[in-house]
């Protein structure tokens, strides 16, 4: 996990293209979804920690590089570098389904609250960024817990 987000971060400030054997470019998005319900899953500090290490371990596992990453108590922002094979709806889909399944695997009582397994919602957001707008989304998804003014339950 260290070594993905060094990849990100070196590739944020170098601004180089991905080369493959018949492609060069950069294909990079901000992604935002909700909780069904919008209801609080996360606001208790571990549930964040564990959905947090359940979308990077998604993210890992289909090589989709986050730079920023951040979970509110409903809902999930972040800016990501996606495989230039892979649409950003098939990675929000991956992120989502992967995300949830390895989260209610590991917290058997949220179950209760969601007991058809839907932790997330239908909608969600979606916009590509370029080098240029990389650094602002960057800053704003960091910024999401001064925004809502977020409070964590720690237990």
């Amino acid at each position: 996990m260290e070594q993905q987000l060094v990849i990100s971060e070196s590739f944020n400030k170098n601004k180089q293209y991905e080369r493959g054997s018949y492609h060069v470019g950069v294909s990079m998005y901000h992604f935002e979804w909700c909780t069904k319900y919008r209801y609080k899953a996360f606001r208790k500090w571990k549930y964040k920690k564990m959905m947090e290490a359940c979308i990077r371990q998604v993210a890992f596992r289909h090589g989709i590089k986050f730079m920023e990453l951040e979970v509110e108590p409903d809902h999930v922002h972040g800016t990501v570098i996606l495989p230039m094979t892979m649409a950003p709806a098939k990675a929000k889909q991956l992120l989502k389904g992967g995300s949830a399944f390895i989260f209610f695997k590991n917290c058997l009582n949220m179950r209760k609250r969601y007991p058809r397994g839907n932790l997330w919602s239908r909608g969600s957001f979606v916009s590509s960024i370029g080098f240029i707008q990389v650094d602002q989304a960057n800053e704003y998804v960091k910024n999401q817990s001064k925004h809502h003014e977020t409070v964590w339950i720690m237990d």
